[in-house]
């Protein structure tokens, strides 16, 4: 490589290592890499580094292909990122991605200046150990709930880090000055809130982390705003009906329904605070507040059905875990013997947004007045698209009242429908008003 084509590279390794190194020494080092060692470019740059500048330096280089940030620098714009981090924490999932399970790592990152949420979709056999330091390179990142979350798609690597240790600063909170949240206005990855509420239920299960037994205490907390499912590993002798107030709580979420964790450092205190929880009934959301927060239990939604998705109609089921099947095989347990069922699949519209439902067998009686033995006799004189069609009629463009509990992922929100009824629209009082609205802003 030519001095002149050198020259840019030599500039922005002086620029990040300062006075570790002189020019000299640097044109020595890069020799031996490139000449010697038969390296490429970018390479050379980073090997150097690491041998004059260490862990505090190695944020500041960048490459023809990548910049490398430390977490306080990301902005959630970046498409291609290295990072140099400790794991804090992290869980190997199983998530459903069009019908079809995959496995995902995630969890939470850090180095010496944060931490931050992240997700390897494609881990393959990559294991990751918490409490080591790995280099991740190609990273690409996003806000959630303006939170920056760090991703590795399939052009991600996770590395061994060489040696480089990165010391995560230890979370110090003030508890006292932790801001009173309502439940209804919890979201994902939120932290150190402080929420009271009543207890509607109380649940003592006992799991099994890393092969040690673990008592886990949960059940729903709620407040005039909405109601969560709370846990804890200590036993805080909670009992249903009573009023807590839970300061330093941390906010996680399963299928992007927001769970209420009462961690180590979390006070949780008995209050004589009198409110009405919504108990039993549900909470009233438009489809953009639920976009905004992400998920939630008894939700209720009113909109227009704007349309009838595939996978509607009669169905099969697996006999051993319930899922749906194709072609009589069942992703899970294989070629199974189907059992009947009816669903349907609907988007439904408020005009602040839509949202996906999964309506089951009863409801879908019940809304489309098409008992399922009508249905499989129609299947069997005409086939079952015919039923999916028939159903579709009766309901589009229908006004319904839905409730339940909703979930999200990348294809955005969705409810699993608990209840479901056609809202009776008198439209010559809608004309009316209508009309007084066009009269009144003339």
């Amino acid at each position: 490589m030519e001095m002149d084509e050198l020259t840019p590279h030599i500039q922005e390794l002086k620029r990040v290592l300062g006075d570790k190194i002189d020019d000299e020494q640097l044109m020595a080092e890069l020799n031996k890499y490139l000449n010697e060692y038969h390296t490429g470019i970018e390479s050379a740059k980073r090997g150097i580094i690491r041998k004059y500048g260490g862990g505090d330096v190695v944020s500041s280089f960048v490459t023809a292909s990548s910049v490398v940030k430390k977490i306080k620098d990301l902005d959630g714009s970046e498409q291609n990122v290295d990072l140099i981090a400790k794991v804090v924490f992290v869980d190997s999932k199983e998530i459903t991605v069009k019908g079809l399970s995959k496995r995902i790592l995630s969890g939470i990152l850090g180095d010496e200046t944060g931490t931050a949420s992240f997700t390897v979709w494609e881990p393959g056999e990559t294991v990751l150990e918490k409490g080591t330091t790995y280099s991740f390179r190609n990273c690409y990142c996003r806000l959630w709930n303006d939170k920056v979350q760090i991703n590795l798609g399939n052009r991600g690597k996770v590395e061994s880090a060489g040696g480089i240790t990165v010391n995560v600063p230890e979370r110090t909170i003030d508890v006292s000055s932790v801001a009173e949240c309502k439940i209804g206005s919890i979201k994902e990855g939120m932290g150190s809130v402080t929420v009271t509420g009543k207890i509607l239920s109380t649940e003592v299960r006992n799991v099994v982390v890393k092969g040690e037994p673990r008592t886990v205490y949960s059940g729903i907390i709620a407040d005039d705003t909405g109601k969560i499912q709370y846990s804890a590993w200590s036993d805080h002798q909670l009992k249903e009906g009573e009023t807590i107030c839970v300061k330093n709580a941390y906010i996680r979420a399963w299928k992007s329904i927001p769970q209420l964790n009462i961690g180590d450092r979390s006070e949780v205190t008995r209050v004589d605070a009198v409110f009405d929880a919504v108990g039993d009934s549900s909470t009233q959301r438009t489809i953009a507040e639920i976009n905004r927060i992400g998920g939630g239990l008894d939700i209720r939604v009113q909109g227009m059905i704007v349309d009838v998705r595939a996978g509607s109609g009669l169905i099969k089921r697996c006999p051993q875990c319930n899922r749906s099947i194709m072609n009589g095989a069942c992703s899970t347990h294989g070629t199974v013997e189907g059992i009947n069922d009816m669903r349907m699949k609907i988007v439904v519209d408020d005009g602040t947004g839509a949202i996906g439902a999964v309506i089951n067998r009863a409801d879908t009686e019940k809304v489309t007045g098409v008992k399922m033995s009508a249905a499989e006799q129609l299947a069997s004189l005409q086939g079952e698209g015919v039923v999916a069609r028939d159903l579709t009629a009766r309901v589009l463009m229908k006004r319904v009242v839905m409730t339940g509990n909703v979930m999200s992922d990348n294809f955005g929100p969705n409810m699993i429908v608990h209840s479901v009824d056609i809202v009776s629209e008198d439209v010559e009082a809608e004309a009316e008003k209508l009309l007084a609205e066009v009269e009144g802003s003339l």
